[in-house]
């Protein structure tokens, strides 16, 4: 065998254990990624499961929706605030009062460990009568949004039964203002005003944190 040939030969052997060697990698990552959606989809379903198994009776009484990714919503506008105001109705305050002991409860003790972060989302419509230009009205939504949040979270947090939970609490609720961002259109395309003004529970899991670093791996 020539002596060229010998080379090609050590390159080719390189070559193919290097591919090898890829497909193991690749194999790997594969296997991961599925692991990861796996346990994501398995721990989303479970936290729907026991949230609609502690809330079920609750549902119409309180105008209340559980969505299969575990956010519960309140979508009854007249009951949460008065319409350009942050200051929680008493009718809201007695369904907060029941209600979130309960879920914090289940949450903390079932999936603790699952958990990155509780977000108390308020959403508006993109009605606003103070403003002149679209964005007057979306940044004045965003400003009485982020205080109604901040609002529900004071007075969660300052309940008596949940300061077993407080420090954890600190560490992983937050109050976000939406504004208009995330509104609820009809089977028309159309904005339903009524259903975008809502107050939302959303539980994100650490699931979530590594499927959207994956996604943003493969964006790059």
């Amino acid at each position: 065998m020539s002596g060229l040939m010998i080379v090609f030969l050590f390159i080719a052997v390189a070559f193919m254990s290097r591919v090898a060697d890829e497909n193991i990698q690749m194999k790997k990552q594969k296997d991961t990624i599925e692991k990861v959606v796996q346990t994501y989809e398995d721990t989303k379903g479970s936290i729907y499961n026991d949230l609609y198994e502690e809330f079920k009776d609750d549902i119409d009484e309180w105008s209340m929706r559980i969505d299969r990714d575990g956010t519960i919503s309140f979508i009854e506008p007249e009951v949460l605030f008065d319409s350009g105001k942050d200051e929680l109705k008493p009718q809201f305050i007695d369904i907060l009062n029941s209600f979130f002991p309960r879920y914090i409860g289940l949450v903390f003790n079932k999936y603790k460990d699952n958990v990155a972060e509780i977000r108390i989302e308020g959403h508006t419509s993109s009605e606003w009568t103070g403003g002149n230009t679209e964005l007057d009205s979306y940044f004045a939504n965003m400003e009485l949004s982020q205080d109604r949040t901040r609002n529900v979270l004071m007075h969660l947090i300052n309940l008596e039964e949940t300061q077993q939970y407080k420090d954890w609490l600190i560490s992983k609720i937050t109050a976000n203002g939406m504004s208009y961002s995330q509104m609820i259109f009809d089977e028309q395309g159309n904005e339903d005003k009524e259903k975008s003004r809502r107050v939302e529970f959303r539980i994100v899991t650490n699931s979530d944190e590594i499927i959207n670093e994956i996604i943003e791996g493969y964006e790059q």
